[in-house]
């Protein structure tokens, strides 16, 4: 079955940078969507940025742009997401997804939670001021 293994979360100071993976196993093919997202207590989860292992633009949301970068090493499975000038208001738990359908060259993910259909634990990330 699929499973997704997070891990690099923690505390830091605002201004500091993290760097989040995520491994994926038992997926039945190596084209398709991963994305990051976070959900904050109280707020709904929320779309980060997102990748095509089948190769394209990435895509983040305006909040991160910029600051994040979405990147994935297909040969080990494993998605990563480096998160430079953290801001307080980037506190959440993350979580890693993966999508279950077949994408091509060029096509660009969304970062609609229904969109994906398997999830990691999360990871939390606590930015203080």
């Amino acid at each position: 079955q699929v499973q997704l293994v997070e891990s690099g979360g923690g505390s830091v100071q605002a201004g500091g940078s993290l760097r989040l993976s995520c491994v994926v196993s038992g997926h039945t093919y190596n084209n398709y969507c991963m994305g990051w997202f976070r959900q904050a207590p109280g707020k709904e989860r929320e779309g980060v940025a997102s990748t095509n292992t089948a190769g394209g633009s990435p895509y983040y949301a305006g909040s991160v742009k910029g600051r994040f970068t979405i990147s994935q090493d297909n040969a080990k499975n494993t998605l990563s997401l480096q998160m430079n000038s953290l801001k307080p208001e980037d506190t959440a738990m993350y979580f890693c997804a993966a999508g279950d359908f077949a994408t091509w060259y060029g096509y660009t993910c969304q970062i609609y939670p229904p969109q994906y259909n398997y999830w990691g634990q999360g990871t939390q990330v606590t930015v203080s001021s």
